[in-house]
């Protein structure tokens, strides 16, 4: 049974529509440039015999690229799946030539990455989406808020501007156009319901679900505390939101044929199967 006991009409599985988070610049974020075409499923065949390199966190995302890894497999592509507990070492590993490729991150950390280190990196195509969602223990759906509740947000600027995003996405705020993906609580232009939002460390979300009406929570951190977004929660981000995780090469790599091959690998209709029952729409598919 989960945390918070939704009836199991909330479960919400991975093929239902996407639509509403085409706000806010989200349709920007799919901009990325194009890919070499795929190869035939024998050319891995013909590359070094050292398999592809691929720098991942621990968690869905490793075990997503197990499943990568097996399906390339079958296709002729040799892929070495390598976890990184830091992060922030993933991205100077692939810089400097230890890593073929990496899947950890959005588009916009990778360009703060770019940004800082002068990293010589291009993200490709999306994988998948870890959404933020939207929990509550008095709430059965976001129609049920009334005037005055309080809405528990992330205080990181990342987590609290991705929290406005989705609840101006729920049509519960009207954020300033101008502030896009950076929106702060400054940027509220509308609240309809006069909704009362606080600011809580990550560790202190779960624990904020006793007294708020709604909490807004990355999938890691309600993962810790035992809840699932497409279980638990009565709003969740769109799969193809920025916040996406994209598949990371070096540029100088661009023109490889295993890019475009192992793009197919991460698209393939067994990793969509894959997704759908492993993580029942928690874990999110944004291709």
């Amino acid at each position: 049974m989960s945390g918070l006991d939704k009836p199991a009409s909330r479960r919400r599985m991975a093929a239902r529509v996407l639509g509403i988070a085409l706000c806010c610049g989200w349709s920007a974020a799919w901009s990325l440039p194009p890919v070499p075409a795929v190869a035939s499923a024998t050319h891995g065949a013909t590359r070094s015999a050292a398999p592809l390199r691929i720098g991942v966190t621990p968690g869905p995302h490793a075990e997503i690229a197990e499943e990568v890894r097996r399906i390339a497999a079958a296709r002729g592509l040799a892929i070495e799946v390598r976890r990184f507990d830091d992060p922030a070492r993933i991205d100077a590993a692939l810089a400097a030539g230890r890593l073929d490729a990496a899947s950890f991150e959005d588009a916009r950390q990778l360009e703060a990455a770019r940004r800082a280190h002068g990293y010589a990196l291009s993200s490709v195509a999306p994988t998948v989406t870890l959404p933020l969602a939207l929990y509550s223990r008095r709430l059965q759906g976001l129609s049920q808020l009334r005037p005055g509740a309080t809405v528990a947000i992330p205080a990181d600027r990342r987590g609290a501007s991705r929290a406005l995003v989705l609840l101006q996405n729920e049509n519960l705020l009207r954020l300033r156009e101008a502030a896009g993906l950076d929106a702060t609580r400054r940027d509220v232009l509308g609240n309809r319901l006069g909704l009362r939002l606080v600011e809580r460390p990550a560790g202190e979300l779960y624990a904020a679900l006793d007294h708020a009406d709604l909490v807004a929570m990355d999938r890691e951190t309600a993962q810790r505390a035992g809840l699932q977004p497409g279980r638990d929660s009565i709003g969740t981000e769109d799969a193809r939101s920025p916040y996406a995780s994209v598949l990371t090469i070096r540029d100088a790599d661009r023109g490889q044929p295993w890019v475009g091959e192992l793009v197919a690998a991460y698209h393939a209709e067994p990793l969509a199967h894959f997704l759908l029952v492993r993580y029942q729409d928690s874990v999110r598919r944004p291709w």
